[in-house]
């Protein structure tokens, strides 16, 4: 019994990691294939919290990484990160996060120790795997409780504070809108907050609630998606605001496109302000 319950416990997430180095000529180095092995033992069984996860609650996400140039032991990539959070009473997956972050230099030799210190930089590929990864965490709390990511993105304000020293790009104000720095500053600032209950309140109240009464689930998540109109005044075009787009907006389209239907001219004319890039996807909502 005692095997059994040491057992049914893991690490938090199940993470597919891809490298792509086509854009380097040499895409059949094994050092290439090495890497990716590393980043995905390092990512999925490194313990990145306290909490006890069962196999099922493992968080979905994947780390797509595209090497653009290599030299010797410095390598410059991008890295897109995805997550999705399960939804209660169903087998759908719910798409949470997914964000391409651009400034992804590091150095790398095959086969080195991959080691992670909370609080003292180790590397910049280390700092900025680990940071993604806390992000990650953080916004699949933030919708099973209101905030529930706090200690989550503490740590990767955190890896952000202690990996300013090393010059790479990303980690500081200067570094653009779209930088790890703005991304972990926003998510804590009060000027967001209505994004995090947003995020809350449109999968505990709309999404999970779908079994038990669709209708009144689809209402919960077009109020919780009217809410951000006030934070857009205060901050439009924001890089959050993006992030949340880019992974909500064709799930949006198709819980307002099908199903009973519910008044929608309020939130479409939101959905138009805050998100006009995806216009073409709020044109072609049904009801």
């Amino acid at each position: 019994m005692l095997f059994c319950s040491v057992s049914g416990y893991t690490q938090e997430l199940n993470c597919t990691v891809v490298i792509n180095a086509e854009q380097t000529g040499n895409s059949n180095l094994p050092i290439f294939k090495t890497l990716q092995k590393q980043i995905f033992e390092f990512v999925n069984n490194y313990k990145w919290t306290s909490k006890e996860f069962t196999v099922q609650e493992r968080i979905e996400c994947s780390m797509y990484i595209n090497i653009t140039e290599y030299a010797g032991d410095t390598f410059k990539a991008t890295i897109q990160v995805q997550s999705a959070r399960p939804i209660y009473g169903s087998s759908y997956a719910s798409p949470v996060h997914n964000i391409n972050d651009k400034d992804f230099t590091f150095r790398y030799l095959e086969f080195q120790n991959m080691v992670y210190n909370p609080n003292s930089f180790e590397s910049n590929l280390i700092s900025v795997l680990a940071f993604h990864v806390y992000m990650v965490l953080g916004i699949d709390a933030d919708t099973f409780s209101p905030n529930g990511g706090d200690a989550y993105f503490d740590q990767a304000q955190n890896i952000v504070n202690y990996s300013q020293g090393d010059n790479s790009k990303g980690w500081k104000l200067s570094d653009g809108s779209q930088s790890r720095y703005v991304l972990v500053t926003d998510m804590l600032s009060q000027t967001f907050e209505d994004y995090r209950k947003v995020m809350y309140q449109y999968h505990r109240n709309g999404l999970d609630y779908m079994n038990d009464n669709q209708k009144e689930a689809k209402l919960n998540i077009s109020n919780a998606l009217i809410t951000l109109e006030a934070m857009n005044r205060v901050r439009p075009n924001s890089f959050i605001m993006r992030t949340f787009f880019d992974a909500k907006t064709d799930e949006i389209q198709d819980i307002f496109s099908s199903g009973p239907s519910v008044e929608i001219t309020k939130l479409v004319s939101v959905l138009n302000n805050v998100a006009p890039t995806y216009s073409s996807n709020w044109r072609n909502i049904k009801f």
